[in-house]
């Protein structure tokens, strides 16, 4: 019985050995098939010189990652011997070799210019920013705008003009005086220029060139880059005379929920939710422009500045800090050269830009063609005292109140 015992388990312990040898036999096969493709391609390399092989390219073509280390480790530099007299007065180093150094980094350049930037001739990490930039950034900002338009549309073709109910009574009232209307208007017109120039640096190339030729495309990107780095100081100006006049009126309330509940009136004819000088949905338009104002002013200054007022690094580092990052599988970059910091705050500048427009565009419908009387609030700064009583009542009341209080106080005549 042993003995059939010891020839069974000998037969086991045999076949898993036999299994363990097939296992090391394919393991081993693998890698004298990887060395020898590695072989290979460091074979077809020599070939070219050290140039991409055509499996290289077929590899790129197909969406693989192809590893750049045979060129970025091979730039011609320090090859100084075995290159001697082989390229005359050019120097050491082909054409190539130099442009690989200039790419990856590794060139010993010197320039006349002192600028932190001045030794970065070729930036090969940027790329990723011209592709977002022309493909993602402006086909997701083109859906933003459009659609916001076609809301509008839309709600015009449903709704129609919102009007006046009541029998207008032929008096005004003021709701903004001269002040407040010179920074509305410095804040708005600096941003609608702010915002045409933007969009023809984002889409001229496209529509203009046809037009007038690249010449004169050239002539008109310039002049929009002009208008766009100087108006800029007029928008955030205005922001700041907006935010002083007006902060203190658009603190949320529970007027506020109301309104809300109601929709504001904007979808029923004949409803008329209570509201002090601001309501809930202007509101709303306030604190947007606060916060994206602030925003997108803070990105433009880094692109106008980009040496002395880098924004990206050290936000990304404080963000890593906080580990939500890295629940969303990223790891933010914290050490950037200039021209990285210009390409984030650029992106940046472009999101906030699109948010800020579309918003924008629902604001300039509503307070003009789209409600009867809204324009007089910053036309004349006067309006009819009935839309007032339908559309700010406790404001009218306020109104009303205080000159009634200054009437009693008065001397009588």
């Amino acid at each position: 019985m042993r003995v059939a015992c010891f020839g069974i388990l000998t037969e086991v312990q045999m076949f898993r050995l036999f299994i363990a040898f097939l296992f090391a036999l394919g393991l081993t096969g693998a890698a004298l098939a990887q060395s020898t493709e590695a072989e290979a391609t460091t074979e077809e390399r020599a070939q070219t010189g050290g140039a991409t092989t055509l499996e290289d390219i077929l590899a790129r073509q197909r969406g693989e990652k192809v590893d750049n280390s045979y060129r970025s480790e091979n730039t011609g530099q320090g090859n100084a011997e075995g290159l001697l007299g082989q390229l005359g007065t050019r120097g050491v180093a082909s054409d190539s070799d130099v442009y690989r150094a200039i790419r990856y980094g590794s060139a010993d350049t010197t320039v006349s210019s002192k600028g932190p930037a001045a030794g970065v001739l070729i930036q090969d990490g940027g790329m990723w920013w011209l592709n977002f930039r022309t493909g993602p950034l402006r086909e997701y900002g083109t859906y933003i705008l459009g659609g916001m338009v076609a809301i509008i549309v839309l709600f015009f073709l449903i709704r129609g003009k919102i009007r006046i109910d009541g029998e207008k009574t032929g008096r005004t009232v003021t709701r903004f005086n001269g002040f407040e209307r010179f920074g509305h208007w410095l804040f708005a017109g600096s941003f609608l220029v702010l915002g045409v120039t933007g969009l023809l640096t984002l889409y001229g190339r496209d529509f203009l060139i046809p037009i007038f030729g690249k010449e004169g495309f050239a002539t008109i990107a310039q002049g929009c880059k002009w208008l766009h780095n100087n108006l800029a100081w007029s928008f955030m100006l205005g922001l700041v005379i907006v935010t002083v006049n007006w902060i203190a009126h658009n603190i949320p309330n529970r007027i506020d929920l109301k309104w809300l509940a109601a929709g504001g009136g904007l979808f029923t004819k004949g409803s008329h939710p209570p509201a002090k000088k601001f309501n809930a949905g202007q509101k709303v338009i306030f604190w947007a422009c606060i916060l994206l104002g602030v925003s997108i002013s803070l990105s433009g200054l880094s692109l106008l500045f980009p040496f002395e007022l880098p924004m990206f690094a050290k936000t990304f580092e404080i963000a890593n800090s906080t580990g939500i990052p890295q629940m969303f599988g990223l790891n933010l970059p914290t050490q950037m050269s200039p021209q990285e910091e210009m390409q984030y705050a650029q992106v940046w500048h472009v999101m906030v830009a699109y948010v800020f427009i579309a918003i924008i565009i629902a604001h300039i419908y509503l307070g003009s063609v789209g409600m009867e009387g809204a324009f007089d609030a910053m036309g004349t700064g006067e309006v009819e005292e009935q839309w007032a009583r339908e559309h700010h009542s406790l404001w009218l009341e306020e109104v009303q109140d205080k000159e009634a209080d200054k009437a009693a106080a008065s001397p009588a005549e």
